[in-house]
């Protein structure tokens, strides 16, 4: 931290009326664990929680605290939280092999295959990865909670890759357990091929009393997630708005708010980018064919209270990041809540 002073020894020479004029951004953090309460940020307008998922920042390396600082730079202050920055701050054993490669301009991540010794490495580390979660303790979860809180960052759902019909009992519930002790009420996962992977999930998520929120890609339909719905009330949606109008054909504006307005009471969380119809780009708010900002007055007229997530896809203009892009989309809701 540039020109360190401490605290007291700041408070007894600043007259306290013009802290908030005086301290930089890059000075909120006291051992990069809290901030100063006016620094707090605020992205609930006009009665709708704008958030982001985490993977917005993957093109930004991060651990826990710069994740943090990257809400606050943000103006964020509700996340859907990436199970990796968690899960490694917590102790998992460290992957052998670098799985991804982030496109320069951020794009989705690209997989590389892997070698026969590779896949043998893996499925080692999967399994020391499952005996970990097994026992693992909860206490740094609840330590992350408590950073993100004292930050004015809530946590309202969890994704780790720990949920797939090859993960066992004990993983999904480890899941569970953690997503209680980061403050959030869901974890989310794409949505099971097999009806009977969602009544497993369904029925541990009922057991620990955690919503199960399930996201489409480019297979959304108004009725793909009825199976899952009708299996467990703890079964929700993690509705994507962009996927869905990214369909194209059946799926119009005007049934995402059908869909939306008759399924809101099981919609745990939204996600939201700008999509073309044709499936075929990724766009800045406000340049695609998602309806964002009906989406957005649908949620404030209709006083919906889950939140709704920004997972940045776009590709990064030169000479931005994704902090600041995601800020942009923040500011871009605010000007149509507000």
């Amino acid at each position: 931290m540039k020109n360190e002073i401490s605290r007291r020894g700041f408070m007894s020479i600043i007259p306290l009326t013009t802290i908030g004029l005086m301290l930089s951004r890059d000075s909120i953090f006291a051992n990069n664990s809290s901030v100063l309460a006016f620094n707090k940020p605020n992205s609930k307008f006009g009665g709708v929680q704008i958030g982001a998922i985490t993977y917005s920042y993957r093109s930004m390396p991060h651990d826990i605290d710069q994740l943090l600082k990257f809400c606050v730079d943000c103006n964020i202050s509700a996340i859907e939280m990436m199970g990796d920055p968690t899960e490694t701050f917590a102790g998992k054993p460290v992957s052998p092999i670098k799985m991804a490669v982030i496109p320069p301009k951020g794009g989705p991540p690209q997989r590389q295959p892997l070698t026969d010794e590779q896949k043998a490495q893996m499925v080692d580390y999967h399994k020391k990865v499952s005996e970990w979660r097994a026992t693992a303790s909860m206490d740094k979860f609840k330590e992350v909670r408590k950073k993100f809180n004292d930050a004015g960052i809530s946590i309202y759902a969890f994704k780790p890759n720990a949920m797939g019909p090859n993960n066992t009992d004990a993983e999904v519930e480890f899941a569970m357990k953690a997503a209680k002790a980061l403050g959030a009420t869901s974890v989310t996962i794409e949505i099971p091929t097999d009806p009977a992977q969602s009544k497993r999930l369904g029925d541990l998520g009922e057991k620990h009393k955690v919503y199960v929120g399930y996201h489409a890609h480019l297979q959304a339909t108004d009725t793909l997630w009825d199976v899952a719905l009708a299996q467990s009330p703890y079964n929700s949606m993690n509705l994507d708005c962009g996927h869905y109008i990214a369909v194209g054909g059946k799926n119009t504006k005007e049934s995402l708010f059908a869909l939306i307005e008759s399924k809101h009471d099981r919609i745990t969380s939204m996600h939201i980018k700008d999509r073309t119809d044709d499936g075929k780009q990724n766009l800045a708010w406000g340049q695609g064919n998602t309806p964002i900002k009906e989406i957005l007055l649908l949620m404030k007229n209709k006083k919906y209270t889950f939140p709704i997530s920004i997972e940045l896809e776009y590709d990064i203009p030169e000479g931005s990041d994704a902090v600041k892009e995601v800020a942009k989309c923040v500011e871009y809701a605010k000007n149509i809540l507000v």
